[in-house]
C-alpha cells in the first residue's frame, strides 16, 4: 500500500475521480457526482445550493462559505465536474479506478482536468475553519457541469439567473494547466471562439470537363488566403520565444462536405474553419477581410456557427484588488508565475463578459501537461502543496 493511500484528503480526491462522469453521456444525478459534492458540503458543515437553469440533468452545486462582511462582493471558486471521453485500451491503468503507483502518481481522467482543483477548495477551507480562520468576503464554491462541451448547459446559464446574481461575485478562480517547470500558470484571458462556414456555389456538370467557376476552385482561392494568414501566426510564434499559443491567432479546416458523385462535379462545398482569436487583434478588421476574400471569390455564403465577441483581459493593475491580493499570495509564498492568454475555452469567458474579473490558475507545477490525454495522472505530493497553495490565496482574495 502506498504511503499517501492513508491520507484523508488524498482520500477524498480519490473517491471522487471514481466517479465516472464522463462525456458525451454525463450522468451527475443518478451517478455520486453531485450526492458527492453535498456530502462534502455536510462534513464542512456549510449550506449548499443546487441549481439547474440548464435542465434536471445539468445541475450545478453552491457551497457557501460566509463571511463576516456578506454585502462585499463575493469570491467564486469554481470547477466543472464533468470530463471527456478516455480510451480505455491507452490508459496503464483504468482510467476511473485513481490508482497510486511507487511514484504516488494518481492516474485517473479529471487528476488535472479539474477534479483536483475542486477538491483543493474544499481542502484549503477545510483546513482553514479547522484552524478558527474568518474571511471578510464570502466564498462561494461551483460545480458545474458542461464545461467540456462549452459550458453551454452550465456556466453560460447560470450567468444568467437570479442564482448567480444573488451569490455577487466581485471575482472567480477557475482552471489551470499543469506546467512541467518551477512557474505556475496564471490566465487572465481566453481566445475568442469562431465557427465559421463557407458554403461555396459553383458551376456543375460531368467530372470530365474543365468547367469555369466551380465550388472546387472557389475553395482553392479561399484556402490560400486562409491558409497563408495561418503560416504568418505559424512564423510569429516561431520567430518570438515570448509568445504562446494563446497570444496568436489559430485557423484550422476542420470539416469539408459536397458531393452527390465522384463524376460530377459538386454545386456546392462547405468548408468549416475553427477560429481562436487573442484579445490583441482587431476581430473586426479579420471579418471584413474574410468576407471580402469570400466577395473575390464570388457565389460564398459567410455563416458563423458561432462568432464570439471579443474576450476582454482580467485588468492585471492595481485597479484590480483581487489581482494585488492574488499577486501577493505568490509573493508571500515565493512562487513563480507565468502569465498566459488562455488557448483553449474555459467558463472564465462568461464571467469577464459580465465584467467581472477572472483568473485561471492550477497549483501544478513540475507536472507534464495531460489534460485529455492518456494516462493523465497528479502526483500526491502536488495534490497536497496545492492545498498548501489555496490555504494563502483564499484568505487574500476574500481579505482584498
Amino acid at each position: 500500500m502506498s504511503v499517501w493511500e492513508e491520507n484523508d484528503e488524498i482520500k477524498i480526491f480519490r473517491e471522487y475521480l471514481q466517479i465516472p462522469s464522463v462525456h458525451p453521456n454525463v450522468d451527475y444525478v443518478t451517478e455520486p457526482c453531485v450526492a458527492f459534492i453535498i456530502k462534502q458540503a455536510e462534513s464542512l458543515v456549510l449550506p449548499y445550493k443546487i441549481s439547474r437553469p440548464g435542465g434536471e440533468d445539468q445541475p450545478i452545486v453552491i457551497i457557501t462559505w460566509l463571511g463576516i462582511d456578506p454585502e462585499l462582493p463575493s469570491i467564486m471558486l469554481n470547477s466543472h465536474m464533468d470530463v471527456v471521453s478516455v480510451y480505455p485500451e491507452k490508459w496503464s491503468h483504468p482510467p476511473f479506478a485513481a490508482e497510486i503507483d511507487s511514484e504516488g502518481r494518481i492516474f485517473a481522467r479529471g487528476a488535472q482536468d479539474m477534479k483536483s482543483i475542486g477538491m483543493q477548495y474544499l481542502a484549503a477551507i477545510r483546513a482553514l475553519k479547522k484552524d478558527g480562520v474568518t474571511l471578510k468576503r464570502t466564498i462561494h464554491v461551483t460545480f458545474v457541469p458542461d464545461e467540456e462541451s462549452g459550458g453551454k448547459l452550465g456556466m453560460d446559464k447560470f450567468v444568467q439567473t437570479d442564482d448567480f446574481k444573488n451569490l455577487n461575485v466581485g471575482f472567480s478562480l477557475d482552471e489551470g494547466r499543469a506546467t512541467p517547470d518551477e512557474a505556475f500558470n496564471v490566465n487572465y484571458s481566453e481566445r475568442t471562439m469562431w465557427r465559421l462556414h463557407l458554403k461555396i456555389s459553383g458551376s456543375t456538370g460531368h467530372g470530365s470537363l474543365l468547367h469555369e467557376n466551380t465550388a472546387g476552385c472557389k475553395l482553392n482561392f479561399l484556402l490560400e488566403k486562409l491558409m497563408n494568414l495561418r503560416q504568418q501566426q505559424v512564423d510569429r510564434l516561431k520567430n518570438d520565444q515570448n509568445l504562446t499559443t494563446g497570444d496568436v491567432m489559430t485557423i484550422n479546416l476542420t470539416k469539408v462536405n459536397g458531393g452527390v458523385q465522384v463524376n460530377v462535379v459538386p454545386s456546392m462545398i462547405v468548408a468549416v474553419f475553427d477560429i481562436r482569436i487573442p484579445h490583441t487583434m482587431n476581430h473586426e478588421a479579420l471579418d471584413k477581410q474574410i468576407r471580402t476574400w469570400c466577395n473575390e471569390a464570388g457565389g460564398v455564403e459567410v455563416f458563423y456557427e458561432l462568432k464570439e465577441p471579443k474576450n476582454e483581459p482580467t485588468k492585471l493593475d492595481a485597479s484590480n484588488i483581487f489581482w494585488t491580493a492574488f499577486k501577493s499570495a505568490f509573493e508571500e509564498m515565493g512562487l513563480k508565475m507565468r502569465l498566459l492568454i488562455t488557448p483553449g475555452g474555459t467558463d472564465s469567458r462568461y464571467l469577464r463578459k459580465l465584467g467581472i474579473p477572472a483568473l485561471g490558475f492550477g497549483p501544478m507545477n513540475f507536472t507534464p501537461t495531460l489534460l485529455h490525454a492518456n494516462d493523465e495522472f497528479l502526483k500526491a505530493e502536488n495534490y497536497l502543496k496545492g492545498i498548501e497553495i489555496y490555504k494563502t490565496i483564499i484568505p487574500k482574495l476574500a481579505n482584498a
